[in-house]
């Protein structure tokens, strides 16, 4: 056995790049999905309503775990092409995340008063327009904490990608504990990584609150 040495460890925060990485990507694609989903929510369209419905209770009630797994394997054996750990992460984390963050958004929106919707709509704003221009730079606010929790949430949930054999910060691990037989050490190691991640999260979203309750 061999202890964890500076290399081991800088090997390892290198590893983390694609955690973040990932965790990035997701967040990009499952605001864009989320985004589409809160409108959907809140149009008054009753087919709409369903479909984004059906969309939230499919990816919030099934593991993410096995969506990955679908996504991996299911598409090449329906359409005979290749889908890359990569490939296969991103667009499973993003479907994921684009349920829970519309959801977030759509009580964020209805957590704003009626009167200001009736408000908009009397100087004839559209649906959209009432949307951007007075309700969701409100929602914006009360978003940010169950947003970026959320996003912690994601950042280890990307973890489950190690399944696939995607080499990020847990998959690393796996590996350097094989290599050096020092799992306390290994694992310890990655926990840190994690917590500080998560920790500089939870920091931008209390300075994002205060600033935006200075601005209020």
């Amino acid at each position: 056995m061999r202890e964890l040495v500076t290399g081991d460890f800088i090997w390892l925060l290198f590893a983390a790049r694609w955690t973040l990485g990932l965790t990035v990507v997701a967040i990009v694609g499952g605001s864009l999905i989320g985004v589409i989903i809160m409108v959907l929510r809140v149009v008054p369209l009753a087919p709409a309503r369903a479909v984004a419905i059906a969309y939230i209770n499919v990816f919030q009630g099934t593991p993410v775990l096995g969506q990955l797994l679908i996504i991996f394997f299911g598409i090449p054996i329906l359409t005979g092409a290749n889908v890359s750990p990569w490939a296969a992460a991103i667009v499973s984390f993003s479907l994921y995340a684009g349920a829970y963050l519309g959801e977030i958004w759509r009580g964020s929106v209805q957590a704003i008063p009626k009167t200001q919707w009736e408000a908009s709509a009397s100087i004839g704003l559209s649906t959209m327009e009432q949307l951007r221009y007075v309700i969701v730079p409100q929602a914006f606010r009360i978003s940010i904490p169950p947003t970026i929790g959320f996003w912690v949430h994601l950042v280890k949930d990307t973890s489950l990608a190690s399944i696939l054999g995607f080499i990020e910060l847990t998959r690393a691990a796996q590996i350097m504990n094989a290599a050096t037989f020092r799992p306390m050490t290994v694992f310890l190691t990655i926990a840190s990584i994690y917590f500080v991640i998560c920790f500089v999260l939870t920091r931008l979203s209390a300075r994002l609150e205060g600033r935006l309750r200075v601005a209020r």
